[in-house]
């Protein structure tokens, strides 16, 4: 089933944005900013094709990426993780794309409540998945020092993933929060689940080390 879900997710975006093709406006809103208003637009063709297009890239390149990783072996440790990991990215954008374009016929769909919680799953799903994840150069927290020890990478791994799925929360309770608090809330978050664990990553190193 990971191995054909890729595609039924390709498939269900491609019919559903067949489906509504002919009732789409010529113009649709793509982009929203903070206080929830309009602030881009595409043609229909652009808005309504492009998602399932990269959708379709996607599903192709992230599975075969491990094949030119000089660590590949180590995927066979965490292929059931990886594939879940595409296939939470692969849902995210698939539903992100579906709403723009409900919303763009009319139905009652807050894009920028929408988009903060969808973004937040899938940071959550993948802080679940990181502790999992072996020595390698595509998937997981890679820096000079995870990448030389397993230990480091194992002890930071444990801890962004409960960055990420402290981020994924906050994301989440973005799409709640006063308009004025959004932007602090999102720098905070993100800022602490990416730069944390780099710094980390070197003290563990140090510390492993000089045992």
């Amino acid at each position: 089933m990971r191995k054909w879900y890729p595609w039924i997710v390709v498939g269900v975006t491609i019919g559903f944005t067949a489906a509504v093709w002919n009732r789409l406006p010529e113009r649709l809103p793509t982009h929203w900013n903070a206080e929830g208003e309009v602030d881009g637009w595409s043609s229909r063709t652009t808005a309504a094709w492009m998602m399932p297009a990269i959708l379709v890239i996607t599903a192709l390149v992230l599975p075969w990426l491990p094949r030119i990783d000089p660590r590949r072996a180590n995927y066979e440790k965490f292929r059931s993780t990886y594939d879940i990991a595409i296939a939470g990215i692969l849902s995210m954008m698939a539903v992100i794309h579906m709403a723009v374009l409900g919303a763009a016929l009319g139905w009652p769909i807050r894009i920028e409540r929408a988009v903060p919680v969808l973004i937040g799953a899938l940071f959550v799903l993948i802080g679940n998945m990181m502790p999992r994840a072996r020595s390698n150069w595509l998937f997981g927290i890679r820096t000079p020092w995870t990448l030389s020890n397993d230990r480091v990478w194992e002890r930071t791994h444990r801890l962004g993933g409960i960055l990420f799925v402290a981020c994924g929360i906050v994301l989440m309770l973005v799409a709640f929060a006063p308009r004025q608090a959004v932007v602090p809330m999102l720098v905070a978050g993100t800022t602490v689940a990416s730069i944390v664990p780099l710094a980390y990553s070197y003290f563990a190193w140090k510390q492993e080390t000089s045992r």
